[in-house]
């Protein structure tokens, strides 16, 4: 009796209130999922099929043609990307690593919130913010030196300020996330903080440390506006960090928007690789997650 009593006493009736609720938040809930997919996967097919038609090897290896011009590329531009972002990761990710470590590590509580107050501001500034920025630092200051105007320097200091807020809080939440427990043991076996820091802290919290990185960089590899302002663009490849450089992003805007069919396609196949490049880079960011120290 009371095995039977207590089995109907589990078992809900298909037809009552909360389970006709618990059914119809699932289908919601499942039908919401795959609308938020919908925009995705809408500009993933328009841009693999637009772009992926006027694929070839000369986009790599070439400069943008003439506007009537049939054969052309933009090498130029995807060199320029790698140029400005590899300028921008190499003055932020050292500068948001020490930040992080400073406040998690060191600093007192009331210095902490104001520069975690700082770096949520810092990271909702507007990207043309930046560069507006970065153009009164770096281009005015290269005019005034007569060393130049427009250049790779400038965009990679604009790209450098949006990547910044990102590894700092990145870096931030790794560090946390390590056990108190590991310090305190570190310390007592008669090792300072900084020792602690680099030989225990850091290894453990490396891997979640380059995921961070690895995001802002993705993220400073679609930006146009700040490279507007700073390294303007080029039609020929790259020779100096103190001249203008062209990038996939402004190649984009600027191909996107002209009237020539040839410009057109390339500004697709550039979307497609600038797609490309962000998808493998949080591929990278997600496989190093999954790695153990």
């Amino acid at each position: 009796m009371t095995s039977s009593f207590g089995q109907r006493s589990l078992t809900r009736s298909p037809s009552s209130p909360r389970t006709l609720f618990n059914t119809v938040m699932t289908v919601l809930a499942f039908i919401c999922g795959v609308l938020a997919l919908v925009p995705l996967l809408a500009v993933l097919y328009y841009v693999i099929i637009r772009g992926f038609s006027s694929l070839n090897l000369n986009v790599f290896t070439q400069l943008p043609p003439s506007p009537f011009g049939r054969n052309g590329g933009f090498g130029n531009a995807i060199l320029g990307t790698l140029l400005m972002v590899g300028i921008g990761a190499i003055i932020s990710v050292p500068f948001g690593v020490l930040a992080a470590i400073y406040l998690t590590e060191f600093s007192s509580r009331k210095v902490a919130r104001c520069i975690r107050f700082a770096t949520n501001v810092l990271s909702g500034v507007p990207s043309i913010i930046a560069g507006v920025f970065a153009y009164e630092i770096v281009v005015l200051t290269l005019v005034k030196l007569n060393l130049g105007s427009y250049s790779a320097l400038g965009g990679g200091f604009a790209l450098a300020i949006l990547m910044l807020p990102i590894i700092v809080k990145t870096t931030e939440e790794a560090l946390r996330l390590v056990s108190p427990d590991l310090r305190q043991a570190s310390i007592g076996l008669g090792a300072t903080n900084l020792q602690t820091v680099t030989l225990v802290v850091l290894p453990i919290a490396l891997p979640a440390i380059v995921t961070g990185s690895t995001l802002a960089i993705a993220r400073a590899g679609g930006e146009t506006a700040p490279l507007i302002f700073t390294a303007l663009f080029s039609s020929f490849w790259p020779d100096s960090l103190l001249k203008p450089t062209a990038s996939l992003a402004v190649l984009v805007y600027n191909f996107a928007t002209s009237p020539y069919q040839t410009w057109q396609s390339l500004a697709w196949s550039a979307s497609l690789i600038l797609l490309l490049m962000v998808l493998i880079t949080s591929i990278i960011a997600r496989w190093v997650t999954k790695q153990k120290v």
